[in-house]
């Protein structure tokens, strides 16, 4: 049984949904660095929300551990190139608080539109100074969204409904896109010229760092208001005090910093500006939210194989993983493959895949298959550590889909590069389940690839098979099956000999099989 340590205080239904699943769970909170360390071998599983910094010395002693899920958006507080280099997925739950993070933003607009906590204060203070707050309308007025996914776009959602104008910049919008939600697609500086208000809505990335800089902030309508419910750091903080001092800025709304928790910052106390602490997240529906969202995808990825929400592997759904797993297993057994008959050799890797596997999501496959090939160089790889360990090693990963069907109704071939030209093996499912290698390095050959092979290149020739047996046999290795295939249907060509033999064949019976008359090659196979 899967068993998983929540660290950071969660909504009680996690635990819940985690017993119901088929997990284990224990919730130990408030864990110091040392703590976690020395108890994290234990578990499969690590639920967190901010409180918890999964560095590369927690994910080095935790030893078992194959998931850590945020509950929640950023996951600033997880080391994802470590935690990928040890096979380890990361999930966060993007969807939870999108709503809860949206209406914040527009409450935060709303505040400074009509300067309420001023406002509020002055009141409460008894200085009914009605004439001193005199605010802005949001009608007809242009929103500059930076960003524009999930939480962008339901923040354009609710600012058209308040009549607004909303441009957006997203390097990854598609005019499709934007056109589906109502905004029009524009450059950054654009934005900055024509935005009333301008609202973030992007991860903290190194392009998007500071992407409000002095430079940006002079770019600016007179008079504009941003709204900051993104992540710290995409602002920068002492170019926006300038910018409120002088009024060119007529206000910002801040509900993160670049330093949390901001318990002092230089911005404090600036005129007109709105601070709150980090609460985009802070309702009690997105608490609920998150806490069940991250449970369920942890516990589907343990108990049945899906992912959903992985941040350093490809999605695959609980409904999806069992009509993918046949197929992942050919690709593992594939790239596995040619990653034992040529490891040394190879410098790119190609995937294709036709036919019925051509309607699939090609990105499980190929990190199936490099998960295979990969095993070649490490004993403790995986689909989460493969691609970072073919990047490491330099390797260029291509993918190719072809819509038609050939000689089979579904194909996955993988092509390697190597010093010698390009090899390639290629495998179909039989009975829509069964995987079978037809192909390898030019010769049709029909195997099951399972446990310990003999592979053999020889030249054609009558009795080579009784030879090959005779000389097995007289080492005490049995022969399961044999498979052959022949380079042309003409004799005396090249053959591939696949043996599945009932236990691993040592080097002197390895070398015994080298000496026989025609042997070219000769490799024993693990699968």
């Amino acid at each position: 049984m899967p068993k998983v340590l929540i660290s950071d205080k969660m909504d009680p239904k996690a635990a819940e949904i985690f017993r119901e699943r088929g997990c284990e769970v224990d919730e130990i909170t408030g864990l110091t660095p040392e703590e976690l360390i020395a108890i994290i071998g234990e578990y499969d599983g690590l639920a967190i929300r901010s409180s918890t910094n999964v560095t590369a010395e927690i994910l080095e002693a935790a030893t078992n551990l194959k998931v850590v899920g945020r509950a929640g958006i950023g996951v600033d507080n997880v080391d994802i190139p470590a935690a990928s280099a040890k096979g380890v997925v990361v999930m966060n739950t993007p969807f939870g608080n999108s709503i809860t993070t949206a209406e914040h933003a527009i409450a935060m607009m709303f505040a400074l539109a009509r300067e309420l906590p001023a406002a509020d204060a002055s009141t409460q203070a008894g200085k009914w100074e009605k004439s001193k707050f005199m605010g802005v309308e949001l009608t007809s007025k242009t929103l500059g969204l930076i960003g524009a996914g999930n939480i962008g776009s339901i923040v354009a959602e609710r600012a058209i409904g308040l009549r607004m104008k909303v441009v957006a910049y997203d390097p990854f919008l598609t005019e499709d896109r934007a056109v589906e939600i109502g905004v029009e697609k524009v450059s950054l500086d654009e934005l900055l010229a024509r935005a009333d208000f301008i609202t973030m809505h992007t991860p903290l990335t190194d392009q998007t760092r500071n992407i409000l800089s002095a430079e940006a902030l002079a770019k600016t309508k007179a008079g504009v208001r941003i709204i900051n419910c993104a992540r710290g750091g995409l602002i920068d903080e002492a170019a926006l005090k300038e910018a409120l001092e002088s009024g060119h800025v007529a206000g910002a709304a801040l509900d993160v910093f670049a330093q949390e928790p901001a318990k002092e910052n230089s911005l404090f106390g600036t005129r007109n500006l709105i601070c709150t602490p980090h609460l985009g997240a802070s309702t009690s529906e997105a608490q609920v939210n998150v806490a069940i969202q991250v449970a369920e995808q942890m516990a589907d990825y343990l108990v049945n194989g899906g992912v959903e929400n992985a941040l350093n592997m490809p999605s695959l759904s609980a409904e999806q993983a069992p009509k993918l797993k046949p197929y992942m297993t050919l690709a593992t057994q594939l790239g596995s493959l040619v990653g034992q008959l040529a490891a040394d050799q190879i410098k790119g890797v190609a995937v294709e895949v036709e036919g019925a596997a051509a309607e699939l999501d090609q990105r499980p496959i190929t990190a199936a298959v490099l998960a295979g090939l990969m095993r070649a160089y490490s004993d403790t790889v995986n689909m989460v550590n493969a691609p970072y360990l073919a990047k490491e090693r330099g390797l260029d990963v291509r993918e190719i889909r072809h819509e038609r069907e050939g000689d089979y109704h579904t194909l996955v071939r993988v092509s390697v590069t190597t010093d010698e030209g390009e090899k390639s093996v290629a495998g179909t499912l039989f009975g829509s389940s069964g995987p079978r290698l037809v192909e390898m390095f030019g010769i049709k050959v029909e195997a099951d690839l399972e446990g310990d092979m003999l592979y053999i290149v020889n030249q054609d020739q009558p009795g080579f098979i009784g030879s090959v047996g005779s000389t097995l046999g007289a080492a005490g290795v049995n022969i399961g099956t044999f498979h052959l295939g022949r380079r042309s249907d003409a004799p005396g060509g090249e053959a591939v000999l696949l043996l599945s033999i009932d236990s691993p064949v040592e080097e002197p019976v390895l070398w015994s099989v080298c000496q026989l008359e025609g042997v070219k090659t000769v490799k024993a196979l693990r699968f």
